[in-house]
């Protein structure tokens, strides 16, 4: 029974399309004084309701192309707010780092910081400067706020910089009026103290008040005199015999470098306190 049922569904199906057809070739043989007629009248009629449908789905898909576009705006333009502090403090740090070459004049070379040089390794840096740039082991490596290493490794594109939070940094360092002198090196190997310095070897009979300014003092060679170290901080612990250690907050803190100034051979014994702004002593 349902297969006939079935059978009658079909040949109904297939009688009312042929139909359709028939009315619909009928209809375009007519002439067209009497097709636009009917035609008008369909429309205002029958498939009036069907021509509204259409309507709106044309709006609708409309709407919705609108609605994507104004989306990808505004995401575009979230986007482009996130980022726009950070595009603006890297066009400041930009901007110093002109000013200092401008006051060098010559005898550096300029070198963006790619990454660490080892993933395990946050105290070295890799620079995008090598032997073919000039660059030697043991150039130093300063940003405008002061020291941020010795290059350790040169290829020919690339160095690796022992910035100066490295267990092996040692530089000769003096405060700023010249009065007194010691060793800068990294108060710790590990933990929150290896990202301060320590002025070691100083006699005990002179005192570094707080807030004084530290500088390489351009003993030994390596470093030029005048490149900023940091702050002094205070006194490391209780004294022994007849030096102090001082503790020192860092002029540059290598994690915020971008973009850091090579300086070559010719830098050696010269001083560079007037290349650097100055920074100020805090009570």
């Amino acid at each position: 029974m349902a297969l006939r049922a079935d059978r009658y569904a079909s040949r109904a199906g297939t009688l009312l399309f042929l139909g359709c057809v028939g009315l619909s070739l009928a209809a375009m043989s007519l002439p067209p004084a009497w097709r636009d007629p009917v035609a008008a009248a369909l429309r205002q009629t029958i498939l009036a309701p069907f021509l509204e449908l259409q309507q709106q789905s044309e709006l609708l898909r409309t709407s919705h192309s609108r609605f994507e576009r104004v989306v990808a705006q505004r995401d575009s333009a979230a986007l482009a707010a996130t980022f726009l502090p950070e595009l603006r403090n890297e066009n400041t740090r930009l901007r110093v780092l002109l000013g200092l070459g401008q006051r060098l004049g010559t005898g550096y070379t300029p070198a963006e910081v790619l990454h660490q040089a080892a993933p395990t390794d946050p105290l070295t840096l890799e620079v995008s400067a090598g032997r073919r740039q000039g660059v030697r082991p043991l150039a130093p490596v300063v940003s405008p706020e002061g020291l941020v290493g010795v290059v350790f490794a040169v290829d020919a594109q690339t160095s690796v910089v022992v910035t100066w939070a490295h267990p092996e940094f040692r530089a000769s360092a003096m405060a700023a009026d010249g009065g007194v002198y010691g060793i800068a090196a990294p108060h710790g190997t590990e933990g929150p103290g290896v990202w301060l310095l320590e002025l070691r070897g100083v006699p005990y009979l002179q005192a570094v008040p707080v807030g004084t300014v530290i500088l390489t003092s351009g003993l030994g060679g390596v470093l030029p005199r005048g490149i900023p170290l940091g702050t002094v901080l205070g006194v490391v612990g209780e004294t022994e015999g007849w030096e102090r250690t001082y503790l020192v907050r860092p002029a540059v803190q290598p994690a915020g470098v971008t973009h850091v100034m090579i300086l070559g051979a010719a830098r050696n014994g010269a001083d560079l306190h007037n290349a650097f702004p100055p920074v100020q002593e805090t009570p």
